[in-house]
Parts: structure tokens; C-alpha cells; sequence
């Protein structure tokens, strides 16, 4: 998700001036086109092109807004972060250097942290063999997957984009006979059944305007046994005596919404509860926002030099408009509003 440009505090103005659940019923485990809605405590916030899986317009409209985004974006990106378009993981008040290098590894670094956590094994033997990628961006974590464990690897994206990028880029890395990646719907993915024993989605969870579809398709094409990783963008999970958020977090994260074509959010909880229903096992969930914490100023400095500013200005307007509300994400992060999620869990044998 974060083929955007960031901010810091220092550099709020600069771009201020510019702009209890119920089990679900279901007909198939792992099948969500007839599941009725979840309910939830955590109040579900309605942004531009946020919509229902019946309001089909508003869907097309949404998809369409989000490959637009990424197609104007990831260029961007990876001119001036390289080819995983997520955050690093940093320890706690780590002082963090300026060099790029340093942001990098640890982008890398939160691939491995998540595959830990997930407790997929470090040995390559018994590593996963077959994995899909997501929102799989440029398809760095499908390339770095695929060399850790050898494994075969297939992404989407709604990007027409990053999908040839990716393509290219596994060609130029001598990897076309182990990942490809192709343009699709994460919420129809178009693979069968138990196909895969890693289900992977780094940071596109946030983007899906119906989570338990989302979630139920992660664990339909999940193989019996697989293991299915989530990290993803949450807010807060709500306090005993809340009902919904707050007005003033509902308008902080309509904001943000408004600029990244991102439908309803909701809380880890929530995930968890839709875990739950689909009798996945093994759910585990952990807050990393302190571990991101120092990717945020780091990106806008780069955003700041003249390479960056020149990059963001050719980009497009979805772009610049993505970059200019960053100052509200780094705030959302600060008042404990936005939250960033970890959620793994496994499918029955």
C-alpha cells in the first residue's frame, strides 16, 4: 500500500497548505457470496468509493480509482524506494540512518519478521512450495519468497501496471519460471480451490471494500494445513463501553479514505472475528506500529529532494493528493487511531 509519498511533522504545513460478533452462516467453509454480514462493534467508516459488494457501480468505480493510483504511483516508488512497495520494521527508538540501504533491509526485514511470526519454518525444505501474492504490488515479496523457500509464486493487482513491471522484473531476475502475475480481483481471485500453502497479502487488505469476502477468499484458495498472513492498515480495536468511533477519528479517517481509494476500515478485531467464523485456527494478531514508526520521515525526506519532488509532480494528481495526506496518517498512527496490523492464522487439515 505504500506507493505513496510520506510526511513527517516538521513537514505537516508544506503539505497542509497544499490540500460481541455472531458466527457468519454459509452454505461452503470458504465460500463468502452468501454469507450475511458480520456483526461487529468497530462502525464501519464510508469514504469515497466506499461501497457493498451489491453496489456494483461503486465497486467498478472503486477498482478502477485503485489501479489508477497504482499505475501513476509505483513507478514513482520504485525509482526512488526500490521494488517493495510496503513499510520497513525497525526496532523500538531505533536511530535510523539516512541511507537508503538501511530503509531497504528493512523492507526486507518485514517480510521475514511476518513469515517469523506466521511461524513459517526457516528451512527451505519445508518452506512453502506454492504461494499467491495479494496485492502483490511490483512483486518484490513473490521474488523474495521464491529464491528464500524456491517456491512457485503467483500475484495480483488491480494495476495493469504493476503487473507488467512485475512481470519484467522476475524475467530480468532470471525468475519467470517461478513467479508470474497477472491483473485480478482479490475478492474473485481466479484460481481454485486449496491451491495455495502460503496465502500472502502485504498491505492491500485495507484497500478490499468487503472484508469478509476478502477474507474468505484468502481461505478458499489456502490449501488444508496452509498458512495465511494479513498485514494490513486497522484502526483501533473499540473499548468495552464504545459502540463506534469517535466523530472526530470518523472524520480523520474519511480524509485519508478520500485520497487512497480505501472503502471501510476496520479493527484487528474485526479480522479476528472473521477468522473465527470461517473455523480457522491458529489466529494470531500483533500491533507493529512502533516497529514502522521510522519509515514515515524517512520517505519524505527522500520525497523532499529534488529527484522526489520532481518524480511527485510528473506522477499525477492521484498521487500528489496521495502524498499530501500522509500528515494525517503519521498523526492517525500517533493518537493510537491507526493501527499497523499483523494477522496469521491457519487453514484446518
Amino acid at each position: 500500500m505504500t506507493s505513496m509519498l510520506l510526511s513527517s511533522t516538521s513537514q505537516t504545513q508544506i503539505f497542509h497548505n497544499i490540500r460481541t460478533s455472531q458466527p457468519i452462516p454459509h452454505l461452503h467453509p470458504y465460500r463468502t457470496t452468501c454469507l450475511a454480514p458480520l456483526p461487529c462493534r468497530s462502525l464501519s467508516i464510508r469514504c469515497a468509493g466506499s461501497t457493498t459488494v451489491a453496489d456494483t457501480g461503486s465497486t467498478r468505480e472503486l477498482k478502477q480509482g485503485i489501479a489508477e493510483l497504482y499505475d501513476e504511483s509505483s513507478a514513482v516508488w520504485e525509482d526512488i524506494w526500490g521494488d517493495h512497495m510496503h513499510h520497513g520494521f525497525y526496532d523500538p527508538d531505533e536511530v535510523v540512518s539516512g541511507s537508503d540501504s538501511d530503509h531497504r533491509a528493512a523492507q526486507f526485514r518485514m517480510i521475514q519478521e511476518a513469515l517469523s511470526f506466521a511461524g513459517v519454518s526457516e528451512d527451505p525444505e519445508k518452506g512453502p512450495k506454492t504461494v499467491v501474492d495479494v496485492g502483490c504490488g511490483i512483486g518484490g515479496s513473490s521474488r523474495y519468497i521464491a529464491r528464500k523457500f524456491g517456491a512457485k509464486c503467483q500475484g495480483i493487482t488491480l494495476s495493469p501496471f504493476q503487473a507488467q513491471r512485475a512481470n519484467a522484473l522476475a524475467e530480468t531476475e532470471g525468475l519467470a519460471d517461478k513467479v508470474s502475475f497477472q491483473v485480478a480481483d482479490a475478492l474473485e481471485q481466479p484460481f481454485p480451490d486449496g491451491q495455495f500453502d502460503l496465502v500472502w497479502s502485504m498491505e492491500s487488505g485495507e484497500h478490499m471494500p468487503d472484508k469478509r469476502k476478502f477474507v474468505g477468499e484468502l481461505a478458499r484458495v489456502a490449501a488444508p494445513g496452509a498458512t495465511i498472513v494479513i498485514v494490513t492498515w486497522c484502526h483501533r480495536v473499540l473499548g468495552p463501553s464504545e459502540e463506534s468511533l469517535q466523530p472526530w477519528e470518523m472524520k480523520h479517517l474519511k480524509k485519508i479514505c478520500d485520497a487512497y481509494y480505501l472503502p471501510d476500515w476496520c479493527s484487528t478485531a474485526d479480522y479476528v472475528n472473521l477468522l473465527e467464523s470461517l473455523s480457522l485456527q491458529d489466529i494470531k494478531t500483533a500491533d507493529w506500529s512502533q516497529y514502522v514508526a521510522p519509515f514515515w520521515p524517512a520517505v519524505i525526506r527522500s520525497a523532499l529532494t529534488w529527484k522526489g519532488l520532481t518524480s511527485l509532480l510528473r506522477s499525477g494528481m492521484k498521487t500528489i493528493r496521495g502524498a499530501l495526506v500522509m500528515p494525517l496518517m503519521i498523526e492517525g498512527y500517533k493518537k493510537g487511531l491507526i493501527k499497523f496490523a499483523i494477522i496469521t492464522c491457519r487453514k484446518p487439515e
